[in-house]
């Protein structure tokens, strides 16, 4: 597949912010608003603090305001607010194949999101929402704007075990595995030939995660791609067990028998590096280090 990259973003470009998935806490939200607004110029909804049920609003205002914030050409990226639940619901009624080249931002919910995008060739970044952003300490964000303006590959990222030794390398896809397991047999499924898969979640209990890596493997995912990253999994240990989120995962990790490497800043920690999915990465497993071949946007 021919990739495309986003154009970079300049200071004082014009950004959408989204609510696609689920409502948001406001205070978090603009302490995130905050520092996109320090940079560009955020353009946003009055409704965009809308609520119905555990959404962000009806299916029509968040497909509306995403499917403007797509195909605006005017605009260089969309942020997100939060995650949570919904933008699987929008993803027929977006315009997706008639996308502007602006950058995509998003984690969590927005996986099903970023894979329509990489179903269409689109490069996009998995990284911090809104109301994650003004948490993040000052070496995230200044990651994260970096690797939205500069061209050039950014600094790789390390993580903390080897759980299949071994080396990969190809275009970066994935995202939350709960989503992404949503996403099977479905055409936005991102391109899993020759990938390396990211995979990372929240508050899933340990049988949880093993059933939905079980459905990744019985779906043919691990035949398809060459390795795994591993970022974290956050709250998802069962009270009182013997065993930890951890060894379950290292142990399915071993039965896909790939070159897997676990505990990468990516996710719902503390810690959310963003990573530019589609693009080009090499997997050291042993080392559990994760280089970036190629930046996010184009020169």
């Amino acid at each position: 597949m021919r990739w495309l990259k986003p154009l970079p973003l300049r200071p004082r470009d014009t950004v959408h912010v989204v609510a696609p998935a689920g409502p948001f806490d406001r205070p978090l939200f603009e302490a995130g608003l905050a520092f996109i607004a320090e940079r560009y110029t955020p353009s946003l909804r009055p409704d965009i603090s809308s609520v119905h049920r555990y959404l962000a609003g009806d299916d029509a205002r968040r497909a509306q305001e995403l499917g403007h914030a797509l195909t605006d050409p005017s605009a260089r990226a969309i942020f997100c607010a939060r995650g949570g639940y919904g933008s699987a619901r929008l993803l027929p009624h977006l315009p997706l194949a008639d996308a502007a080249p602006s950058l995509f931002t998003g984690f969590s919910d927005l996986t099903s999101v970023h894979g329509a995008l990489q179903a269409l060739g689109r490069v996009s970044i998995h990284g911090p929402v809104l109301t994650q952003l003004g948490k993040q300490p000052p070496e995230v964000r200044e990651y994260f704007f970096r690797l939205l303006e500069s061209p050039e590959p950014p600094p790789p990222l390390t993580g903390s075990a080897t759980y299949v030794p071994g080396s990969a390398e190809g275009h970066l896809v994935g995202g939350n595995l709960s989503v992404l397991a949503c996403l099977l047999g479905t055409p936005y499924l991102p391109p899993l030939d020759g990938a390396v898969l990211l995979l990372e979640d929240v508050t899933e209990r340990p049988y949880r995660l093993d059933r939905m890596w079980t459905q990744l493997r019985l779906a043919g995912v691990f035949s398809r791609v060459r390795g795994i990253v591993l970022g974290d999994f956050t709250s998802c240990e069962e009270r009182n067990a013997e065993y930890s989120s951890a060894d379950v995962l290292r142990g399915l990790a071993q039965e896909a028998g790939l070159p897997c490497a676990a505990g990468f800043p990516i996710g719902h920690g503390t810690l959310n590096y963003p990573v530019a999915l589609g693009t080009q990465v090499h997997l050291d497993a042993d080392a559990a280090r994760l280089t970036f071949l190629e930046g996010a946007v184009r020169p």
